[in-house]
């Protein structure tokens, strides 16, 4: 009987002790950043002030024809 628990035992020493050989190794591959290009359309935001702009001239020329 004791036998099988000094068995046990040695078996899971032995265990114990082959988990702290282990090594680990962590590669950190380099993260390559490109730039972004971005093309924003502002035909509208022109075109909105430039009737703002304009409205006054517009007014103008509607007395006008009448």
């Amino acid at each position: 009987m004791v036998k099988h628990y000094l068995i046990l035992l040695a078996a899971a020493a032995a265990l114990f002790l082959s988990w702290g050989c282990t090594q680990h190794k962590v590669e950190v591959a380099p993260v390559e950043v490109k730039p972004i290009h971005i093309t924003i359309d502002v035909n509208v935001k022109v075109d909105k002030a430039l009737d703002d702009f304009f409205s006054d001239v517009d007014a103008a020329e509607e007395k006008i024809e009448q």
